[in-house]
C-alpha cells in the first residue's frame, strides 16, 4: 500500500507518526512552544484530515473569572490548525514557510473543564500548500477550529488565517 503513496504523503505520514508519540510531542512543545507545555496542552488525535488539541482548566490556565484564559484557548485552537499546516510542509522540497497572519475568535460559554479544539480542514490546507508549491506564489487559507467542552457543547470558535510561501532559491 505504501508503494502508491507520493513523497508528500510519506512525509505527512512520518510527521503524524512522530507527533503521536507522547514523549516526542512533549519534547517538541518544550523546545518550540514551552507555554503550551506548561499549560497542559495535549494532542488528542491527529490525521491528515483532522486534529484535536485539548487544554485543561487548572491553576496555570485560569483567569480571575474562574474559566480558562482566552489566550490558552486561542493557543490550543491555533495548534489544532497548525498541526495540519505543519504536516503539509514537513520535509517539503523546496521548503515552504508558514505563518499565522490573522485570528478571529468567538466565545460561547465559560471554559471550566477540558476544552478540546477540533479542526477538520486538513484536505483544504493540503490543497492550498500544493497551490503555493505549484505556483510559487504565496497562498492563504482561513481555517476553523471549534472548541467544545466535555459535554461536546461549543465553548469557543476560532478562525486562524495561515500564509504559505515557497522558499524557492
Amino acid at each position: 500500500m505504501d508503494l502508491a503513496l507520493t513523497e508528500e504523503d510519506k512525509n505527512q505520514k512520518d510527521f503524524f507518526n512522530r507527533i503521536r508519540q507522547p514523549l516526542k510531542f512533549r519534547l517538541f512543545l518544550l523546545k518550540n512552544l514551552p507555554a503550551a507545555l506548561f499549560s497542559g496542552v495535549s494532542l488528542v488525535a491527529a490525521s491528515p484530515e483532522r486534529s484535536i488539541i485539548s487544554v485543561p482548566y487548572r491553576w496555570f490556565t485560569r483567569n480571575p473569572f474562574r474559566s480558562t484564559y482566552f489566550a490558552c484557548l486561542s493557543m490550543a485552537a491555533e495548534m489544532s490548525t497548525g498541526i495540519l499546516a505543519m504536516s503539509c510542509v514537513y520535509r517539503l522540497q523546496p521548503a515552504m514557510s508558514l505563518l499565522v497572519i490573522g485570528m478571529e475568535g468567538n466565545f460561547y460559554k465559560k471554559a471550566t473543564g477540558i476544552t478540546s479544539f477540533i479542526c477538520e480542514e486538513g484536505n483544504q490546507v493540503r490543497q492550498v500548500v500544493k497551490e503555493a508549491a505549484k505556483s510559487g506564489m504565496p497562498q492563504t487559507i482561513k481555517i476553523r477550529s471549534l472548541g467544545v467542552n466535555e459535554k461536546q457543547e461549543p465553548v469557543a470558535e476560532f478562525y486562524i488565517t495561515w500564509s504559505f510561501k515557497s522558499k524557492l532559491k
